[in-house]
């Protein structure tokens, strides 16, 4: 019977050892896996489009399988026709498009007029809307519209001279508010305002709910003031490696809205010399 007994015992702790090493193993390929699935979620920002109309912009998103849409007033005013406003969000659908945002939105002291932001939003199925008032004031109003539809409402930056181009102003913003008020980081104006898009990234720790994918060079002047120039994405001084880097790091999961102020007639080359850098530089 005893030696029945040992038999029996080793086969059990082999078992054991063998189990934890099966679980070590897949905690192991379950990490690697997860890590291995990041992947950046590519948009438009139609404001890259805004030389064709709604029906040319929705061809075009469709036929370069951008899926997630920020829409700007020109392409659907959200204080528009309700039967217009119906229309187009038939064929977005249609064409499978998800409007996921919608900006810059003009903003108001008046909630009221506020409010019909966030009717549309709540009509289209809008979960985030960017803005960039022009009285520190608004953000009362519309910390209390964000509470009452719990829609978030993302901070747009331009350069340095504009109210929210300095950082450290945009969370002062932040410090008092809402954690479902954060930032829209259009990284080629943080490049313009000769600051670091990674770092920047950073450092709003996790309040960054939305990125406009674009890039800037800056080019001094002997005499004036230096300005900023527009580039295909990949081709300026912004430092678009780090911030991948920084995303995957963090695990964002928002959207990147290709984007630029250049005046593209036709933006076809525009846009898919963005996606290849994307694709090539995917972290």
């Amino acid at each position: 019977m005893l030696r029945v007994t040992k038999i029996i015992m080793k086969p059990i702790k082999s078992i054991s050892l063998s189990f934890a090493t099966l679980l070590a193993a897949l905690a192991i390929a379950s990490f690697s896996i997860r890590a291995a699935a990041f992947e950046l979620n590519i948009g438009i920002q139609t404001w890259t489009l805004r030389n064709l109309n709604f029906d040319q912009m929705v061809e075009f998103a469709a036929k370069h399988h951008l899926k997630e849409v920020e829409i700007t007033a020109m392409h659907l005013n959200p204080t528009g026709p309700m039967d217009e406003i119906k229309r187009k969000r038939e064929i977005l659908e249609k064409n499978g498009l998800h409007v996921y945002t919608f900006g810059v939105a003009g903003t108001s002291l008046d909630k009221e007029e506020n409010r019909k932001l966030f009717e549309f939003a709540k009509f289209m199925g809008i979960k985030l809307i960017i803005v960039e008032p022009g009285d520190f004031k608004i953000f009362d109003n519309l910390e209390e519209l964000v509470k009452e539809y719990d829609i978030k409402v993302a901070i747009h930056n331009h350069g340095l001279k504009s109210m929210y181009g300095n950082p450290l102003v945009v969370k002062n913003v932040l410090k008092h508010r809402d954690p479902r008020i954060g930032v829209c980081l259009d990284v080629g104006w943080a490049t313009a305002a000769t600051l670091d898009a990674a770092k920047v990234y950073r450092e709003y720790e996790g309040r960054v709910f939305d990125i406009h994918l674009k890039d800037k060079r800056i080019e001094k002047k002997t005499q004036g003031e230096d300005t900023s120039i527009d580039t295909k994405i990949g081709e300026g001084q912004t430092n678009l490696k780090g911030l991948f880097a920084e995303l995957k790091k963090s695990n964002y999961n928002g959207i990147l809205a290709i984007e630029t102020d250049g005046d593209y007639k036709d933006p076809t080359d525009f846009v898919a010399s963005a996606l290849k850098f994307v694709k090539e530089n995917q972290p």
